[in-house]
């Protein structure tokens, strides 16, 4: 049997070029490296075309997901002379499902000053990727992300609600748990993870009912439609825990339950609100896309903080978001996601001020457990246990 290729559309090609020129900032002497797994080859052909046409050849290294050891030889082969003067290196990891190979990609990485690399992780790399996620700048979302990050780090209590019936209490502490931001931003000795979209927190405390009529993202592999519109799934949620789970649809609520069965997979480990406004719908995929949509999510089991300020681990991570949401900050201050455009000339908090952090993964982001997560989770248990 055969298979057509896509054809990309003008709002892909756009993206593309977004992509280029607005995150990567490709200069004409960089040095260009696209690994790509089987599920993203069309997309980073896309990428290695518009690159062609700029009078840049790019090396191109297939990869497998999760398990290929032959990745950190093969990229070091390919890769300059660090003794030598050479370009800039620009590495471009692009993925359907996973975010794989981190510590290879490391050491491969480590003989060269963290000034002459700079290296851009995709998950859920498709047309659509660049059809929404790509379609806005880091400018913007540095403002939107920053809009925010500004009313809502200093808080100690939001009020969330929901068009389809949401209804949250959250307690905020920003002195403990911090902040993380993806806008888009590459930032030295850092691997950029894109689609950008994001702001979130681990709540101190969160109460009532998340009505989720968005879609999910689940760090597991399912064919499954992700979207939720016509089947929201409604969580009652006490104390930092869930309660109580339904949904109309028996594929999503056979999901829901293989996830809460996992250990500490019924804590709410993220409070994260989309700030992505080219993504103005959602799509099938089990994607970090739908997560970047406009709205708040919860995350269910792991969360994004330091194991020595939220002390439990989970195998799993479910996001559950909503179409839209308006935030009341400590009473007063009303943000609604469907106004975020509104704030495009506000100002991004400096990174690594306290309690913010810009998102860096180094493992996997929201996508198949890898060999290397599994690796941490037991240093880190080992740890614990000898303390």
């Amino acid at each position: 049997m055969t298979t057509t290729a896509m054809i990309p559309d003008d709002a892909v090609w756009d993206g593309v070029s977004n992509l280029l020129d607005r995150y990567l900032r490709i200069q004409a002497d960089d040095q260009v490296f696209i690994l790509y797994t089987a599920d993203a080859r069309e997309p980073a052909a896309w990428v290695a075309a518009e690159l062609a046409v700029r009078g840049i050849k790019p090396a191109l290294l297939g990869m497998n997901a999760v398990d290929d050891d032959t990745v950190e030889p093969r990229l070091r082969a390919a890769l300059p002379d660090p003794a030598a003067p050479h370009p800039r290196i620009v590495l471009l990891t692009m993925e359907l499902n996973s975010m794989s190979h981190v510590l290879q990609l490391r050491r491969a990485l480590a003989p060269y000053a963290e000034d002459r690399w700079a290296t851009y992780r995709i998950i859920n790399a498709s047309a659509e990727f660049f059809r929404h996620s790509m379609s806005v700048t880091p400018t913007l979302l540095s403002a939107l992300n920053g809009a925010l990050l500004t009313r809502m780090m200093p808080a100690s209590r939001l009020r969330i609600t929901s068009s389809s019936g949401t209804d949250l209490e959250v307690a905020v502490d920003s002195r403990r748990y911090r902040w993380l931001s993806n806008r888009g931003v590459w930032r030295e000795g850092a691997f950029l993870v894109l689609p950008p979209g994001e702001v979130s927190t681990y709540p101190a405390d969160i109460n009532g009912v998340l009505v989720a009529d968005g879609a999910f993202n689940v760090t597991s592999y399912t064919s499954h439609d992700a979207r939720l519109a016509e089947h929201p799934v409604t969580v009652d949620i006490e104390n930092g825990r869930v309660v109580d789970v339904a949904c109309a649809d028996p594929m999503v609520t056979r999901l829901m339950d293989r996830c809460l069965k996992l250990e500490n997979a019924d804590r709410i480990g993220e409070l994260g609100f989309g700030t992505n406004v080219g993504t103005t719908g959602f799509i099938p995929l089990n994607s970090h896309i739908n997560e970047r949509h406009p709205g708040v999510h919860l995350g269910l089991g792991m969360h994004g903080q330091r194991l020595d300020v939220v002390e439990y681990w989970s195998d799993i991570h479910l996001d559950l978001i909503t179409s839209d949401a308006t935030i009341v900050v400590d009473g007063h201050t009303e943000i609604r996601s469907t106004d975020l455009m509104g704030f495009a000339g506000e100002v991004h908090p400096a990174p690594l001020t306290e309690g913010l952090h810009e998102e860096d993964i180094d493992g996997d982001c929201c996508g198949l457990i890898a060999s290397e997560v599994a690796r941490a989770k037991n240093e880190f248990l080992q740890m614990r246990d000898c303390q």
